[in-house]
């Protein structure tokens, strides 16, 4: 398994790339990036966890591995939730929590773990990556939808979101044993890639309105902290005592660690737009976290390989 920097470069400044391109198509086209988000949140991400799942061929240890991270990323929400509600203005505090359990697993961290990781190694990655989506569309929502909104407002904006939908049906085609039809598989092969494109693509495009008005030392700094420190400890910690406990596979543990050091997720560019509540504090502090990423994460990968044995 190759960790140098040069195997990751490329692929990592090409993501970089689609920031740009985001901001270059916003600033000459005039795009509006909200269009964008709803239609990430209610189309194209449904479509990219729904064809995983179907492909994955989700088994009750796949499923656990799920739940296990939909667990884990809620209970950092809830946590942060309660150590910043009172230090940080409500919507800050609402994006803060959002933020803590979730990181850019599938727009960044997926073609990433296609490098890095044989298929068995993907496969146990997306369905990690499955229950972190899901925390980011029903409690991560949630909260997000409280920094604006009452309980009952938020509860039926969740009940909106059609990724949960999604996941049920496949869940409940798997159980009937139905396959679907490999020209049907096939023609859903475009949602990745476009999952991966205008999810990154979406973040330039909010930077284009940005005004130095919208930067938030304390905020960017807490994020930082928050994706780069408690993550990689967190994900770190679950490895070794998961490799105490049972014999654990390589490709889960590099799956496990490569969760715990993608950037801040894009998707609280995505949320807090379409709830309105600081997209563009959202933009600026997820785009601190991406560009950081090319230096981070092969020497966080190469470090925590060291400190479980694997490297």
């Amino acid at each position: 398994m190759d960790l140098a920097p040069g195997a990751l470069v490329v692929p990592l400044m090409m993501l970089l790339g689609f920031v740009g391109l985001g901001w270059l198509a916003a600033q000459k086209l005039k795009l509006d990036p909200r269009p964008i988000a709803t239609l990430l949140v209610y189309l194209i991400a449904p479509f990219t966890i729904f064809r995983a799942l179907m492909n994955g061929g989700p088994t009750p240890d796949y499923l656990l591995l799920t739940l296990a991270l939909f667990m884990l990323a809620s209970l950092m929400a809830l946590t942060v939730q309660r150590f910043t509600r009172h230090r940080f203005g409500e919507q800050e505090a609402a994006l803060l929590a959002f933020s803590s359990g979730t990181g850019n697993t599938g727009y960044f961290g997926l073609p990433v773990a296609l490098i890095l990781l044989p298929p068995e190694g993907v496969t146990l990655y997306l369905f990690c990556m499955l229950g972190i989506n899901i925390y980011e569309f029903t409690v991560g929502f949630y909260l997000s939808a409280r920094g604006r909104f009452s309980v009952r407002e938020s509860l039926v904006k969740i009940s909106r979101l059609p990724l949960i939908y999604a996941f049920l049906f496949a869940l409940l085609l798997s159980t009937l044993g139905v396959t679907l039809p490999t020209a049907l598989m096939n023609s859903l092969e475009v949602f990745p890639a476009t999952y991966t494109l205008l999810g990154m693509m979406i973040i330039g495009m909010t930077l284009s309105n940005v005004t130095l008005s919208a930067w938030d030392t304390r905020f960017v700094v807490a994020s930082v902290g928050l994706r780069y420190l408690l993550w990689p400890v967190v994900m770190l910690l679950a490895v070794v005592i998961l490799q105490w406990l049972t014999p654990l596979s390589t490709e889960l543990a590099m799956a496990l660690l490569l969760l715990g050091v993608v950037p801040m997720a894009a998707n609280v560019v995505v949320v807090a737009m379409e709830l309105g509540i600081q997209p563009q504090k959202g933009a600026l502090a997820v785009l601190v976290t991406t560009l950081l990423a090319p230096l981070l994460i092969p020497l966080y990968l190469m470090v925590m390989l060291r400190l479980t044995g694997l490297g």
